[in-house]
């Protein structure tokens, strides 16, 4: 009886060593290093937003109306589901009541969409527009 344990526990262990080769061996195909790929589009406008002068999320307080005024605008702006993903993602900073709109979204209207809503909220004369407006995606050619 012994003998036939001692024969079932090598053969359990000659498949678990088999299978560790073969995660080594897996592991060590799927952990190749992703392909170098061009800088985010974004590279620019983080350099733009080192400037002293420029209005950048962390310089907003926790000042309460701040705050409410922030979700009032993003909210505005999430409920319109004519804007795209890039319109309903602008960034939005309050400070002191003065609202500072920025990020790229897909068109001019979509633009003056976006100042439209917040201007709404905030009014007239209180809102800075920093939002550009992104070059299209090239389309990929076909074969």
């Amino acid at each position: 009886m012994y003998a036939r344990h001692a024969s079932w526990s090598v053969r359990v262990a000659s498949v678990i060593g088999a299978l560790s080769l073969s995660l080594v061996a897996l592991s060590a195909q799927t952990s190749k290093e992703p392909p170098v790929t061009a800088p985010a589009d974004n590279t620019k406008v983080n350099t733009r937003d080192r400037a002293k002068t420029a209005v950048t999320a962390d310089q907003q307080k926790e000042d309460a109306s701040d705050r409410v005024l922030v979700q009032k605008i993003r909210r505005a702006l999430v409920q319109d589901k004519t804007l795209s993903t890039y319109g309903h993602n602008v960034k939005v900073v309050a400070i002191g009541g003065q609202v500072t709109l920025k990020g790229p979204v897909r068109s001019e209207d979509e633009k003056n969409r976006v100042l439209a809503k917040a201007s709404d909220v905030a009014g007239a004369g209180h809102v800075t527009n920093e939002v550009t407006v992104a070059p299209a995606k090239a389309k990929a050619a076909t074969k």
